[in-house]
Order: C-alpha cells, then sequence, then structure tokens
C-alpha cells in the first residue's frame, strides 16, 4: 500500500500545470532537438544529440514521478481545515522560545515542502511535533542539534 501523498490545493494545481508543460511543450521542444541532431550525420559522436536524448529521459522520468504522486494524492480542503488545532493546509505562528522569535509557517505535504518558502513538511521533526498542537502549548522538539521549545501563538488558514 503506497502512502498518500497530501497536497494543498495550490500545489495540486501547480503539480498538474507541470505535467502539463512537460507532455505538450517540453516532450515537442525535446523531439524537435533529437530531430535535429539526427539530422546532423554521425550520432555516435554528435553531443547535441546524447543531450538531447538526456534532456528527454529527464522530462520522462519527471513526468512519471508527477503522474506517480497525483494518483495518491489526498488533497486538503484548507477552507475546512480545522483552526482549534495544528494540521496540514493550515498557517502557524509560534515562537521560539530559545532565539526569542516569532516564526511562521505553513504546514504542507512532503512533496510540496520548501523551507525557503516556509512551507514545512508535515513529516519533518518540527511538521510532526506540531501537529494537533494548540495555541498556548509549548511543544519540545527533538532535533540534531538538540530540543528546541517552541510556543503556538496562532493557527490561521492560509491565503
Amino acid at each position: 500500500m503506497e502512502k498518500k501523498n497530501l497536497l494543498t490545493y495550490e500545489g495540486l494545481q501547480k503539480l498538474e500545470s507541470e505535467l502539463q508543460e512537460l507532455k505538450v511543450v517540453k516532450r515537442k521542444e525535446v523531439a524537435q532537438k533529437i530531430k535535429e541532431a539526427r539530422e546532423q550525420g554521425d550520432l555516435s559522436e554528435n553531443a547535441e544529440y546524447d543531450a538531447a536524448k538526456d534532456e528527454q529521459r529527464d522530462i520522462e522520468t519527471r513526468i512519471e514521478e508527477i503522474e506517480k504522486i497525483l494518483k495518491n494524492a489526498e488533497v486538503v480542503v484548507e477552507d475546512e481545515v480545522d483552526l482549534d488545532k495544528i494540521s496540514v493546509g493550515c498557517c502557524v505562528k509560534i515562537y521560539d522560545c530559545e532565539f526569542e522569535e516569532e516564526l511562521e509557517y505553513k504546514i504542507v505535504g512532503s512533496t510540496e515542502a520548501n523551507s525557503l518558502q516556509g512551507k514545512i513538511s508535515n513529516e519533518s521533526p518540527v511538521g510532526k511535533a506540531l501537529i494537533g498542537a494548540r495555541v498556548g502549548d509549548i511543544i519540545p522538539i527533538e532535533t540534531q542539534a538538540g530540543t528546541i521549545e517552541y510556543k503556538v501563538l496562532g493557527i490561521e488558514r492560509s491565503n
């Protein structure tokens, strides 16, 4: 049994449009590159042909990857997220007790996680510890750097 891939609606749309772009646009582009490289003659020493074939393989691999994610996708309806406790699809405001700073994260499924955009996975140590917590809770989180404590300040729907 394969695990479900939790996705927000935004994440679902992003993957579907990437899949569409790969299938409709990128496949045609790479097929054209391969055709042009073939027309140059000897394929054994043709760098353009090799590069185009590599690109084609990468595109097909990514298409397969996205289709697998979508096949097992479970979309979190963010408008229905329970704001009493932290769950996938909500934005959470927390206070780092050690560094005395407020942090804001969106809890997402692992396929959408991107720490640079403030999106943390429900499967990461921080995400896992925060799931189910309520406003006012102080959550100890075990990390490689030791235990850190976060206080939950707020839970909101994501925009």
